[in-house]
């Protein structure tokens, strides 16, 4: 009997490759996969190197960040130059004037600057030795912090003093100016004759008229504007009429009457225009000097009598 033929077998199925051994975390570590970048490229667009040297390192980022801060610091101090020289001019000149003036006001406070002679000047009628003595407390004290109140209540102490300046020149001499007031007059009371001022201020009281001073008669007495006229005209006149007067009389402020030692009668009249009438009462003096009476009320027109 015959043997029946084999069947057919399946084709063989193509070999595959091995498959590639899992990779150990050892060697993982030792072939790290390569990063991520974190900014997409261009597709097609190559990276282009521009040849410049990087920073591999923290000391060479460091190195290269301080570099750069000194060069922008050389920058800024050349383009500052100028306004820093000004800055340093100025702040040098500030320096100098402050401790210009702080050492002036120290010095000036200090005893460097104490008061060591004291000078009357202005001084007449009284004694600048006198006046000299009773300033004799600010002896000592610096020039800066002398007492203008201490002064003026020492001065208090003369009467013949009107008005008065305090005058520091350094370093050692302070001087003392005074104005002594100008007496017109004096006043007969049961006290005796008493010398005043234009203002009224008793300078002294005597038991006996002053020689050269004349008698002043006024209604009213120093209050009045009879009195204050009537000192007006006598600080008018010329020195050689004020020395012939002997008598001073005033009922009102326009009527006073001035009588010389020559018997003279000169009828005033206000204290205005007093520099006018003095002119005219010299010029009729000149032209009639045998003339018992002149009157000048009107300085245009001096008449005589």
């Amino acid at each position: 009997m015959r043997r029946p033929a084999p069947l057919p077998s399946a084709p063989d199925a193509p070999e595959q490759a091995p498959a590639a051994p899992e990779r150990t975390a050892r060697a993982r570590r030792r072939d790290p996969e390569p990063p991520i970048p974190l900014v997409d490229e261009p597709a097609g667009e190559a990276v282009q190197d521009d040849g410049a040297e990087r920073p591999t390192s923290t000391r060479e980022v460091w190195r290269a960040a301080r570099a750069r801060r000194k060069a922008l610091r050389a920058e800024i101090r050349r383009f500052t130059q100028r306004s820093r020289r000004r800055r340093i001019v100025w702040l040098s000149s500030l320096g100098a004037l402050v401790l210009l003036v702080g050492g002036s006001v120290a010095a000036a406070y200090s005893p460097l600057f104490a008061v060591e002679r004291i000078t009357v000047a202005g001084a007449t009628t009284i004694d600048p030795a006198v006046i000299e003595a009773a300033l004799s407390d600010q002896v000592g004290t610096p020039l800066a912090l002398v007492d203008t109140s201490e002064v003026k209540a020492a001065l208090l102490a003369f009467p013949l003093i009107e008005t008065y300046s305090l005058e520091a020149r350094p370093p050692h001499d302070l001087t003392v100016r005074i104005v002594e007031r100008t007496p017109i007059g004096v006043i007969s009371s049961s006290a005796g004759y008493t010398l005043v001022d234009a203002a009224g201020v008793a300078l002294s009281t005597t038991a006996e008229q002053p020689a050269g001073q004349p008698l002043v008669e006024t209604e009213g007495g120093v209050d009045s504007a009879a009195f204050r006229s009537a000192g007006l005209v006598v600080r008018a006149l010329p020195e050689g009429i004020r020395t012939a007067l002997t008598e001073v009389r005033a009922s009102t402020a326009d009527d006073v009457t001035l009588t010389l030692s020559t018997g003279l009668t000169v009828v005033w009249g206000s204290s205005e225009e007093s520099g006018l009438k003095a002119l005219a009462l010299s010029a009729a003096l000149t032209a009639n000097p045998e003339a018992s009476s002149i009157d000048v009320t009107s300085p245009d027109v001096a008449v005589v009598g």
